[in-house]
């Protein structure tokens, strides 16, 4: 399957990013995740990456098969705008700038979504009580 890239310009600047669906299982369930990489000066430029969780299925425990979850561009402006307060430097040369859960969980927060660790660091604390949580979080603001 082909990767698509996107744009995104904020300000004088464009960004080119992507986003990686797939599924990360939790204790007896499994939820929808994104991984988003953005780029501020090319391919060999120093990428930003953040993994995200869906919330924004029926169910945190339906994510897998229903949940349509997917980030928008206001989104990912959200993400680059974060990760430009907090260090990120899109023209160095080389490298990941991870916006982990651990670091970033407690300061960053996007409607639909939540930071995980899980996808790229197994030994990570199991996922799915913030699920719940953000998605209840999520319904009760919807009412």
């Amino acid at each position: 399957m082909r990767i698509r890239l996107r744009h995104l310009r904020i300000g004088a600047q464009t960004f080119t990013w992507r986003a990686v669906i797939g599924h990360l299982p939790g204790n007896g369930d499994c939820h929808r995740w994104i991984r988003v990489r953005v780029w501020g000066a090319g391919k060999t430029s120093q990428a930003l990456q953040a993994d995200l969780l869906s919330v924004t299925g029926p169910s945190p425990w339906s994510a897998c098969a229903t949940d349509g979850g997917y980030p928008t561009p206001s989104d990912v402006r959200a993400i680059v705008d974060y990760a430009l307060t907090v260090g990120w430097r899109p023209a160095a040369r080389g490298g990941t700038f991870v916006l982990s859960e651990r670091e970033h969980a407690a300061r960053f927060s996007l409607p639909g979504f939540i930071l995980t660790d899980r996808k790229h660091s197994p030994e990570a604390a199991d996922p799915t009580a913030r699920v719940k949580s953000a998605y209840e979080a999520r319904a009760r603001s919807l009412r």
